[in-house]
């Protein structure tokens, strides 16, 4: 009997827990169509409805809903041209909300009651239409607030202190706003405060001092470092009888003197100090230049890296060693990048020599030990054919080492612009199409993997695709956005070269699409785009723009492709035409991967061709000049209109 009844209460208790849960994501799934509805223009919205959940444990059902184990984490309503009120009263009913992000739309009001949602972490409202001053208390409480993203709107009035006091907050960006006042005195150790183009005035608090000036540009009154010093008057002494003048005047004179003199000292000081540790520092620079020149030697000092601290590999079949036969082992410089070096080590052991790729990066701050843990193990787990596997990665403070397969075939980029004096063949336009195959299912596989990132991959570029001894291309350095220090992602990543950067100082999902035009390009023409080692687009260097104006005549393509016995004309119009669709610089007209990856997947096959099979057709020509026309009608030649 009691065995029976005790049975009967453990039954209702699983039955009302199921109803609690049930009861908990009809809540969150109503309040979320609430929200839709107090828009004014939901369409984008359009599989929000009550016949689904939100979420599918980890995986959204609805679009822009970030979902971790069956709970909404966050909203990620970009460029979704959305307009209207955002209603704070129906997110605070969201208790596991923690990141909202609405940039890219059409939002306007004032700022209310956002420190209601106080666990919230990270908040993007940049580039929409708000206004208004914020109150200062409106971040009060928000203690996990990381992230703050207020950019391009109409906000005025003085900063708000509450931001200054927020402990784990490391990420401010307010610029192109209306700000006015002085800037207060921020106590965290901010990595990024972007104030530009606002009407602050005053000095430059020293917790800021050590950020770049183009972060305060725009700002006429602003001064002290690292912008110019700031200049006061001192004001007018009262008048003094004769005596106390001329006492005055012997009192102020050697204080100026002790002064100077003291000062003097001080830069003496200094510039023995400096010059020591310049001495020592070119010393360092001498003995690492030995090792670089002889392209060989030991990682150890080279890298400073400690000799306890453990080396994590994210994949299990992964052949193991430690952190110190890592360093200790011979290493080849392979490059220098603006973000670090890579280095090829040869390790000796029992089973035989492994040979890895070890990447430094020193700008890798963005994040905090957990979250890179977290970040790291995420890209650990993709497993794609065209996807350079991550095997193992070694963090520290300062600096830190991610280690990966080597392949013995070089870069994309090699293979297109390396020494034009070598007598090697060149790509094909059969491997040039798997080539882009490759990337293009890749870049795809990372879309879906890492949906909650704007930017899968972020830095796509030839010099980031390796080429295995099949051709087979494996690109690597995908999803490293949110790690890199935000400075050097906006000076250096290719993502960040693109015309939506340039012109409204924000990127989308379509800029990597944008990365893979200006790919397909560089291989369809062998020229390395001029954008990339510029500090910021410029559409006259864009190769998009080169492409349509050369391509009146045959002259736009690699010297070696159309020469090739394998010659397939219609395919490289085809793909010339998908490149320059994915470099158009209006976002509205640039198509989305998914699309792109389908249009690529329709031309030629997988298996290898035989190289006999030339096209020969007399209508060559022809059928080039028509292909123009389509095209670009606005530059069609007189030739192409006979």
């Amino acid at each position: 009997m009691k065995m029976t009844i005790l049975g009967t209460r453990i039954a209702i208790l699983s039955l009302w827990s199921l109803v609690i849960v049930s009861l908990g994501d009809m809540g969150d799934t109503g309040n979320l169509l609430k929200f839709k509805d107090s828009l004014a223009n939901p369409s984008s919205l359009r599989n929000w409805n009550a016949s689904t959940s939100p979420c599918k444990g980890s995986m959204a059902n609805w679009i822009g809903v970030i979902c971790v184990k069956n709970k909404i984490w966050g909203l990620q309503l970009e460029n979704m041209n959305l307009r209207g009120l955002v209603n704070i009263q129906i997110l605070d009913k969201l208790p596991t909300l923690r990141i909202i992000s609405l940039m890219n739309n059409d939002f306007e009001g004032i700022m209310v009651n956002i420190r209601k949602l106080e666990a919230l972490k990270a908040l993007y409202l940049s580039n929409n239409r708000f206004h208004g001053e914020i109150p200062d208390d409106a971040f009060e409480g928000m203690r996990s607030l990381k992230k703050v993203f207020l950019a391009n709107n109409v906000f005025s009035g003085k900063i708000p202190s509450s931001l200054t006091v927020l402990p784990n907050l490391v990420i401010l960006r307010l610029e192109g706003n209306q700000f006015e006042g002085h800037i207060p005195d921020f106590k965290q150790e901010l990595k990024v405060v972007c104030l530009a183009n606002n009407k602050l005035e005053g000095p430059i608090p020293k917790s800021l001092n050590r950020m770049s000036a183009t972060m305060f540009s725009g700002n006429k009154n602003l001064c002290g470092k690292p912008l110019q010093a700031c200049t006061s008057s001192p004001p007018r002494p009262p008048p003094y009888s004769s005596k106390e003048k001329t006492l005055s005047s012997v009192k102020i004179a050697l204080i100026v003197l002790s002064t100077a003199l003291l000062l003097l000292i001080i830069a003496i000081l200094i510039l023995f100090l400096t010059w020591r540790t310049h001495t020592e520092s070119q010393k360092a620079n001498v003995v690492n230049e030995a090792k670089r020149v002889s392209k060989s030697g030991s990682m150890v000092k080279a890298a400073g890296f400690d000799h306890g601290s453990t080396l994590m590999f994210l994949r299990d079949g992964a052949q193991r060693f430690d952190l110190q036969d890592l360093l200790k082992a011979s290493a080849e410089v392979l490059g220098s990048g603006n973000l670090g070096a890579s280095y090829k080590v040869e390790m000796e052991k029992d089973d035989g020599v492994v040979v890895a790729v070890v990447k430094r990066y020193k700008q890798m701050n963005n994040a905090g030990k957990d979250e890179f843990y977290e970040h790291m193990t995420r890209l650990g787990k993709l497993n794609h054919k065209n996807l350079l596997p991550l095997m193992a990665y070694h963090y520290m403070k300062e600096e830190k080492l991610l280690v990966s397969q080597y392949t013995d075939n070089g870069s994309l980029a090699t293979h297109l612009h390396g020494n034009p004096c070598e007598d090697k063949p060149g790509l094909s336009w059969q491997t040039r199409l798997k080539i882009i195959k490759g990337i293009a299912r890749g870049l795809s596989h990372l879309y879906k993997e890492l949906p909650t990132l704007i930017l899968p991959h972020g830095n796509l570029k030839s010099s980031n695709v390796l080429l295995d001894h099949t051709f087979k291309p494996l690109m690597c350095d995908y999803g490293l956005t949110p790690l890199i220090n935000q400075e050097q992602v906006h000076m250096f990543m290719a993502a960040y070269k693109s015309p939506e950067y340039a012109l409204k100082g924000r990127v989308s999902k379509k800029t990597d699409v944008w990365c893979l035009g200006i790919l397909i390009l560089e291989l369809l023409t062998g020229k390395l785009p001029e954008n990339y080692v510029q500090p910021k687009y410029n559409s006259k260097a864009n190769l998009g723009s080169w492409v349509k104006e050369k391509m009146s005549s045959e002259s736009v393509f690699d010297d070696g492709l159309l020469g090739t016995k394998d010659d397939k004309r219609d395919e490289v119009m085809s793909v010339l035409r998908i490149g320059l669709k994915c470099c158009e610089e209006d976002l509205n007209k640039r198509p989305e991967l998914k699309q792109v990856v389908q249009e690529i997947e329709q031309l030629g096959d997988d298996e290898d061709e035989d190289e006999d099979d030339v096209d020969d057709d007399d209508d060559d020509d022809d059928e080039f000049c028509s292909t123009i026309c389509e095209v670009n009608a606005s530059i069609c030649s007189e030739k192409c209109e006979r």
